[in-house]
């Protein structure tokens, strides 16, 4: 098995900046050139997309081989980073004049999300293994964002084995189609002329 190197650590995260320095780039280059487009898509969607495409040539056209394992440490690195500024910058103080009527809608959420993943979700995705680990990918990406999704799914395979279809999906449609179809509806619905 291959070890976590140095030198490894380093090409991934060369890899990483490759994908954050085009989506820059990228972003930058529509903002200037289609100031008017119609719809406007977030960096990160580029950098999404670009890793799509950094990982699909990389490898037949260099002979390089991305080492996955090195990504999913990084990756968890990363998203247990985002997950602790995200909690830390919370100002609960401030929430305290809303504490009952906060947690009667999550309560509300969760009871409404459980029922959803589990009777919908569960048997649209097959009702196999895959579907109970979408499922759970669902229920994080409905209390929170694709980055509580990940980590739901996480804990759930890293008890019970790997599941390839759940974590290709739940990013993919969470944090890459929502936001592209998230923008395309933000830009028609604030362009009508009754909504200005």
């Amino acid at each position: 098995m291959r070890l976590i190197t140095a030198q490894g650590a380093l090409e991934t995260l060369s890899l990483f900046a490759v994908c954050l320095a085009a989506s820059s780039y990228i972003s930058v280059f529509i903002s200037t050139n289609f100031p008017k487009a119609p719809v406007t898509i977030p960096t990160f969607v580029w950098a999404l997309a670009t890793g799509v495409v950094v990982r699909n040539l990389v490898t037949p056209l260099f002979s390089f081989n991305v080492f996955d394992r090195c990504v999913d440490v990084i990756g968890n690195v990363a998203l247990s980073l985002f997950l602790a500024m995200a909690l830390l910058s919370l100002k609960l103080w401030e929430l305290v004049d809303l504490a009952i009527p906060l947690l009667a809608i999550l309560a509300v959420q969760t009871a409404v999300l459980a029922v959803f993943a589990s009777v919908v979700t569960f048997r649209a995705m097959g009702k196999d293994y895959d579907a109970a680990v979408v499922a759970v990918g669902h229920c994080g990406f409905g209390m929170g964002a694709t980055p509580t999704a990940v980590a739901n799914m996480q804990a759930i395979t890293s008890k019970y084995g790997a599941s390839h279809k759940a974590f290709l999906i739940i990013p993919l449609v969470g944090a890459f189609f929502v936001d592209i179809i998230n923008a395309a509806v933000l830009s028609i619905f604030t362009s009508l002329p009754f909504l200005n």
